[in-house]
């Protein structure tokens, strides 16, 4: 009886993790398709790319690379590049498909970077720049760029001209506030599973309530494999290898602050964090590859896994893997592939922001590891000041700028990451 509920449970584990990956996989497809103007059937496409991708280097990074459950998923950073290089594409009349040929190098060349940092064993000597308050900075930032999107997603707002639909935004603050209620108050397996019940209770009432106005193609064959370089054969510029080379820089960051956040609610840590990090930066490397190859938005780690694994106590290692293969074999389905991408994304984005709220007390511990003496008050406050201060501004207001000068200033955690670090390594503590 004890064994039958122990699979049981781990049964429930692997698709809890299954759902985190979807939800975290199934929205930034989406998104890109709407800025690129893809049709139909090519988000679809780039959807069961993106699965395929997701499953693979998360299963990667726990088998080989940070040995961590930490789900990795597409990059909200690096759609800021996609969004900026569309916007420039259309202002000087270049055409879209070239621009995603573009971002093709750019994943290429920053994979090459992340696996010459890996192999060479310098990966972890960037780990120096890294102190708790770069790390906390970097996950305070991130949940809050990424909180306005989430927020978006939440009420259904399609563009700045447009209004919310509210009968949705109920829904979704509904399953944010029961996966809140259910990870604080709830006992038991109840608790752990809070995410899981929260998605399908949202999908359920969304469905009921006649929001939901897709439906299952059926007319595909059963198995179908995704195209190579879907997008076109990579080309390259003096802007997307600038660009690449600043962006590997913030892949590091977020490598190091996913794994520095995982590490405080994980029991059992890697024995050394200089080979771990090593490992993350080949694994990392991979990942980018896979994404140019199967012209897919750039995969992570993700921080907010951490959150995740606050809220639910899913700490093994196991449950994640199968997971992840679970959803590569999945995208090689179309008509799984077409029923998962029925998930409401108001519903997904409402229980990954009760996530955030998990990896924003992380980052505050990060922040306090350390006294907050007026040093790193003042550090702390010019980076917030100023990163979240951008992330107000329009999208017109570096438009006279060289490309490449736009995407930096018009992302708030590039800035940030760059003013913390730069502030906590130029201004040293007077020896006493």
């Amino acid at each position: 009886m004890e064994t039958q509920n122990r699979r049981f449970y781990g049964s429930l584990s692997t698709f809890q993790w299954f759902i985190f990956l979807l939800a975290n996989s199934v929205a930034l497809p989406i998104v890109i398709g709407g800025i690129f103007h893809l049709s139909i059937e090519e988000v679809s496409a780039l959807m069961q790319r993106t699965f395929l991708v997701v499953g693979l280097s998360s299963f990667i990074q726990g088998w080989l690379g940070h040995r961590y459950p930490i789900a990795d998923g597409p990059a909200g950073s690096w759609v800021s590049v996609f969004v900026i290089l569309a916007d420039v594409a259309v202002r000087q009349g270049q055409s879209l498909k070239e621009t995603l040929q573009i971002l093709e190098g750019g994943f290429l060349i920053a994979g090459l970077l992340l696996l010459i940092l890996g192999l060479s064993g310098y990966f972890h000597r960037l780990l120096f720049l890294f102190t708790p308050l770069v790390t906390g900075s970097f996950l305070l930032i991130l949940a809050l760029q990424l909180s306005g999107v989430f927020m978006k997603g939440m009420i259904a707002l399609q563009g700045e001209s447009s209004l919310p639909d509210y009968g949705t935004a109920v829904i979704s603050f509904g399953v944010f506030i029961l996966v809140i209620l259910l990870s604080v108050k709830g006992k038991g397996w109840i608790k752990n599973y809070a995410v899981l019940i929260g998605i399908l209770s949202g999908w359920l009432l969304y469905t009921l309530l006649g929001k939901s106005s897709a439906s299952v193609h059926t007319n595909e064959s059963w198995v179908k494999l995704p195209d190579l370089f879907a997008w076109g054969n990579p080309h390259f510029n003096a802007g997307i290898v600038i660009t690449a080379i600043l962006f590997t820089f913030i892949l590091v960051s977020n490598t190091i602050a996913a794994v520095s956040a995982v590490s405080q609610v994980v029991p059992e840590a890697p024995a050394k964090l200089k080979e771990t990090l090593n490992r993350c930066g080949i694994a990392g490397g991979v990942s980018h590859l896979l994404c140019a190859v199967f012209s897919t938005i750039g995969v992570v780690p993700l921080p907010v896994s951490a959150g995740f694994i606050r809220l639910t106590e899913q700490t093994r290692v196991r449950p994640f893997l199968v997971a992840c293969l679970a959803l590569s074999g999945i995208s090689l389905v179309p008509v799984i592939v077409n029923f998962l991408a029925l998930l409401p994304g108001p519903i997904a984005t409402a229980a990954l922001l009760a996530s955030f709220v998990q990896m924003i007390g992380i980052a505050f511990q990060s922040i306090l590891k350390e006294t907050l003496d007026q040093r790193r008050l003042t550090i702390l406050g010019i980076t917030l000041l100023i990163s979240i201060g951008l992330m107000f501004l329009p999208s017109t207001a570096f438009q006279g700028l060289p490309s490449i000068l736009q995407y930096v200033f018009s992302n708030g955690l590039l800035v940030g990451t760059m003013i913390v670090i730069l502030l906590e390594q130029l201004w040293k503590v007077d020896k006493v």
